[in-house]
């Protein structure tokens, strides 16, 4: 099957979720389902790729761990794949698990990928609609890979597809059985993807139809994402990866660039996680290689 771009980013991030929870401890984030949307083939394959590839990583690490092909593959997921994914997850459900307790009636995942949220809280079928937004193609290759392993959706989760760089159309959410109810939003790894003003226009459109107290979480890098270094060159080659895979990375901000566009947008910013503090709330005392990605922050901002 030809997965497509959109499906093969899906795919390697559910690999970095599979791989913690299956040998990383403790666990940040512990996605245990996302093993069984990815193959023993393609999870197979992701780790020969990455491997081969250290190189481009790190020459250093390629010699000091020349031959220990488990503790590359550790390497290079732990310091590039992992951290992003693994702590913005665990931020963004702690998030929403407290706003469900507070009422939230709808959830929207915004570039959803293969999420596991519905399959591992079938607890909330009946009190919470769940909207996944998502690439076309992506969420065939979800559903059909559901299919495969024989897991069924539980009946709150509608599949709403949509390509981000267009403008946004509330019709599709709609159609769907989004209504006018406190809903919590979750913009993760796509912000970065967007220019500016794609940005702040999917935050006004997303905002327009729903009462105050409604909410969202997102990632973005900060003014420092073309200049950081970071460890062992990670930012840069996470820059530089984007590039290559034709996914090229548009955007970044000041903590004022941010929360002007938030509050143009009609939206007070209720808590936000610098680098340092995702590093001392997720990453604390690890004995491994994870540590918070450098340039990279995290929002919880609430309509007015």
């Amino acid at each position: 099957m030809n997965k497509g771009e959109s499906s093969l980013t899906s795919l390697i991030s559910a690999f970095s979720r599979a791989y913690h929870s299956q040998f990383d401890t403790p666990k940040i984030f512990d996605d245990y389902l996302a093993q069984e949307l990815i193959t023993q083939q393609e999870f197979n394959d992701i780790q020969t790729n990455m491997v081969q590839g250290i190189q481009f990583f790190n020459k250093e690490i390629a010699e000091k761990l020349n031959g220990q092909t488990e503790e590359l593959l550790k390497w290079i997921v732990q310091t590039q794949l992992s951290p992003t994914p693994l702590a913005r997850a665990a931020y963004c459900e702690k998030v929403l698990l407290n706003e469900v307790i507070l009422g939230l009636q709808q959830y929207v995942i915004l570039g959803a990928g293969l999420d596991t949220f519905s399959l591992r809280h079938p607890e909330f079928e009946s009190i919470l609609e769940i909207f996944e937004i998502d690439h076309p193609a992506t969420q065939e290759f979800k559903k059909k890979r559901l299919a495969e392993v024989n897991l069924k959706l539980p009946s709150n989760v509608h599949f709403v597809s949509m390509d981000f760089t267009k403008k946004f159309s509330s019709e599709n959410l709609l159609v769907s059985g989004f209504d006018n109810k406190k809903t919590f939003f979750s913009l993760l790894g796509v912000s970065y993807y967007l220019t500016k003003e794609e940005t702040s226009s999917l935050l006004d459109h997303l905002f327009a139809n729903v009462p105050s107290g409604s909410s969202i979480v997102f990632d973005y890098a900060d003014e420092k994402l073309f200049k950081e270094q970071g460890i062992s060159n990670r930012v840069d080659n996470m820059v530089k990866m984007a590039t290559a895979s034709g996914e090229p990375m548009k955007s970044c901000f000041t903590y004022e660039e941010m929360e002007k566009m938030l509050e143009n947008s009609g939206l007070l910013i209720y808590e936000h996680l610098t680098p340092d503090k995702i590093n001392e709330l997720y990453f604390d005392n690890r004995k491994d290689y994870l540590t918070a990605f450098e340039t990279i922050h995290y929002v919880h901002a609430v309509k007015k």
